[in-house]
């Protein structure tokens, strides 16, 4: 296979996309504004952590199937396809920011060929693909051309497996042509297809997050309620996981609000329509709700154990937004610190993997070398990310370094009756207390 692919706006979902389209048999361009980035890209050095992409990356620029650069026009010429893959930025209200990709679309209309496809699979909302289509049309009346979305469904830590191997894949468009075409382009992978109109596809993908946020929701309001009398939420919802009408995958387990802004955003994009279009969205809202309210279950037990977290010092492990990844963007980290710290504790932190350039941006807490240093003196450790490499801490000798044996797992990671038989007051979430 020689067909050339272009692939626009290179942070995870971009870097993921090109280096597995590339692996896949296609020549691959990736196209970002960012000369750094671009440079590092052509070096094998992705912008973030996620597991084998380094590697996917490196041997695919060296085999001259991948390269990156900063020109448009240069990377569109020749090619049939061009995906349009930025991680669509949200600011801390969970409100999407698509200005990138419009700019994108009207440098687009002045350098595309006749018969190009383009391939949308960022985030964006309900509708975008027919803006961006208008937009071109604007720009270039005479340009001949079809515009497709295929929402993507990566997920940090496990993106190259979620590409190479999905469940479905979706794709919209309004011809029967574009949609056997781009078809055609994701053949490389064997999954089934789905083909439905645009606004389709694009509802799909807010309606899948929509539902994992549900999800999530309602296994913390139930766990929830399982530590006020007694129950094991794990118990619970693995007896529900069970139930064919539910499903064995599906997020369940009691812990933190869902955070990243990936889910949000697509909560709120609903929000947004139910609010233009007069109608309630009553079920969206109570979400959010449960999910504001999830996180400050650190402090409510810190409370609950201390009577006030006031000169507390509390150590945190795990910063990133998930385990498998290096970025801290939006993680439930950051926000249960500055809770901590607003409340007046004072708080160090580790991560494996986190990325030290966006920890120096947090001057409320210390970070610390390794787990040991943010132990020691500290009045409890708060597990939030579940780093495997937690499970196998020496537990005896971080016990003898902290003030007071208190260790709160929002992740449910370890287990209760060995943390407990070493000594620990262990508190998980949902677990009975």
């Amino acid at each position: 296979m020689s067909e050339k692919v272009c692939v626009i706006g290179i942070w995870h979902l971009g870097a993921v996309y090109s280096a597995c389209l590339a692996d896949l048999g296609y020549h691959v361009i990736g196209v970002d504004g960012d000369a750094k980035r671009v440079a590092e890209l052509n070096k094998g050095i992705p912008p973030l952590f996620e597991p084998g992409l380094q590697e996917l990356i490196t041997s695919n620029v060296k085999s001259k199937m991948l390269t990156y650069t900063t020109d448009l026009s240069h990377a569109v010429k020749g090619t049939g396809y061009i995906l349009i893959t930025f991680d669509t930025p949200v600011n801390d209200q969970d409100e999407i920011d698509l200005s990138e990709i419009y700019d994108t679309a009207n440098k687009l209309a002045g350098c595309i060929e006749n018969n190009t496809i383009i391939l949308v699979s960022s985030q964006v909302p309900v509708g975008t693909c027919e803006q961006i289509k208008s937009l071109i049309k604007k720009n270039n009346p005479a340009l001949e051309f079809d515009i497709a979305y295929s929402p993507e469904n990566l997920r940090l830590g496990q993106a190259i497996d979620c590409f190479k191997k999905p469940e479905r894949i979706v794709i919209g468009a309004d011809s029967s042509a574009t949609l056997d075409k781009v078809e055609n382009l994701f053949s490389v992978v064997k999954a089934p297809v789905l083909k439905m109109n645009p606004r389709s596809a694009e509802m799909t993908k807010h309606a899948l997050n929509a539902f994992l946020a549900t999800s999530i929701s309602f296994g913390n309001e139930i766990g929830n309620l399982c530590d006020e009398v007694g129950a094991d939420a794990l118990k619970v919802a693995a007896a529900l996981r069970t139930d064919g009408r539910i499903g064995g995958k599906i997020p369940l387990f009691p812990g933190l609000g869902f955070a990243g802004g990936t889910l949000a955003r697509d909560l709120k994009v609903l929000q947004k329509i139910g609010k233009e279009k007069g109608y309630e969205t009553l079920l969206i809202d109570s979400v959010f709700a449960v999910n504001q309210r999830q996180n400050g279950i650190v402090a409510r037990k810190l409370e609950r154990i201390y009577g006030s977290v006031k000169r507390l010092s509390i150590g945190i492990l795990g910063l990133t937004y998930k385990p498998g990844t290096s970025t801290l963007r939006r993680s439930a980290a950051l926000e249960i610190i500055k809770q901590l710290v607003g409340m007046g504790a004072k708080v160090r932190a580790y991560d494996p993997k986190a990325d030290l350039n966006e920890v120096k941006e947090y001057a409320e807490f210390e970070f610390c070398g390794d787990v040991y240093a943010v132990a020691k003196g500290s009045d409890a450790l708060v597990l939030i990310t579940e780093w495997p490499e937690f499970k196998d801490l020496d537990f005896d000798r971080i016990k003898l370094v902290m003030k007071n044996p208190v260790f709160i797992d929002t992740k449910n990671l370890l287990d209760n009756e060995q943390m407990t038989a070493k000594g620990y007051s262990y508190f998980g979430i949902g677990r009975g207390k």
